[in-house]
Formats: C-alpha cells, sequence, structure tokens
C-alpha cells in the first residue's frame, strides 16, 4: 500500500512540527529545570500559534499579562470532558478579574469541531494536534498524559502543574494564589 501525497506531507510535516516543539520545550525545561514554580516561559513559548475550531488563529502572545490557566485535553479522554464545565464556569466568574483559561486540544480537528458544537465552552480553545503531545511533555507532564494543566501568573511564570482531572479545590487555591 503507498502513501498518497497528501498522506505523506501530513507525516513529515507532523514529524517537523514534533521536532521543533521537542527542541523549544526541551530548551524551556533546561532553562527552568524542570521544576514547577517559578520558570519563566520564553519568548519561543509566547511565539507559538495553533489554529481555531472556529476558524482563526490563537496566538499565545496575546495571552501574556494576565493569570493563564492552560489546560491540555482530547475529546477521547473522559476526565478531561467531565473537567470542561468546571474550567468553563472558572473562566466565566473569573476572567473580568484577569484570568484567561486556553484549552488546547490534543485530538484531530474534525472530532473537536464536532464536539463542540454539542459541548460549547466559552474559553478559547486551540487545536495543538501531535504538536501538543510534546508540548505537554516538555511543559513537565514526562509521561504525556491528559488532563494536564499548567498555571502561569502574571509575569509569565509556572505556578502550578497537575496531571489528572481538576478539583474545585484546585481551582480556588490558585485563583487565591
Amino acid at each position: 500500500m503507498t502513501s498518497s501525497p497528501t498522506r505523506r506531507a501530513w507525516l513529515y510535516g507532523g514529524v517537523a512540527a514534533v521536532a521543533a516543539v521537542a527542541g523549544l520545550g526541551g530548551a524551556l525545561w533546561h532553562r527552568g529545570g524542570g521544576a514547577p514554580g517559578g520558570e519563566q516561559l520564553d519568548a519561543a513559548f509566547w511565539g507559538q500559534r495553533f489554529d481555531r475550531p472556529e476558524g482563526g488563529e490563537l496566538m499565545f502572545e496575546s495571552l501574556r499579562g494576565k493569570p493563564l490557566l492552560l489546560n491540555f485535553w482530547a475529546t477521547w479522554c473522559p476526565p478531561c470532558v467531565e473537567e470542561m464545565p468546571m474550567l468553563d464556569a472558572f473562566f466565566r466568574e473569573n476572567g473580568g478579574n484577569g484570568w484567561q483559561v486556553v484549552g488546547l486540544a490534543i485530538d484531530q480537528p474534525s472530532a473537536v469541531r464536532k464536539f463542540l458544537t454539542k459541548t460549547p465552552v466559552s474559553y478559547p480553545i486551540g487545536l495543538a494536534g501531535l504538536q501538543g503531545t510534546e508540548l505537554v511533555k516538555n511543559l513537565g507532564n514526562t509521561a504525556g498524559g491528559l488532563p494536564f494543566t499548567l498555571v502561569l501568573d502574571a509575569g509569565g511564570a509556572v505556578t502550578a502543574r497537575k496531571i489528572g482531572k481538576l478539583e474545585l479545590r484546585d481551582l480556588q487555591a490558585w485563583r487565591r494564589a
């Protein structure tokens, strides 16, 4: 069975994206020592862009300067799906206080679009695909498990990481910090 040029292009593009993100993440990990609590994410992190399910781009640069909760998820991940209404409520309650919430879907764009028509959220979603898997690992989740949440303060420093389903007490503690 031979690959079509389109499949081959996607494969090569995916490999290139993984290599680029691995290099970026390795640099970030090395700079920050790999431990949560205070490491600054550099310009390469803030320069990332992701397509949005409804069209357009999610540009991380536009998220700088305010606290950010970055949640990696997938439609096939039950705990990810279960925590989304809680994340949406957190965003709606705290967005006026400066908090930003962003979901990065590590999934097929068509699956994400279909899911979001049935289960909409008010916070922005980016389509991370294969690139998201490497980004998760490079941001401190070496196992690559989902859901994975990263919290950044207004200065861009990592203040928390959590692998696994969020609890209301996590959100409350992060909001107070």
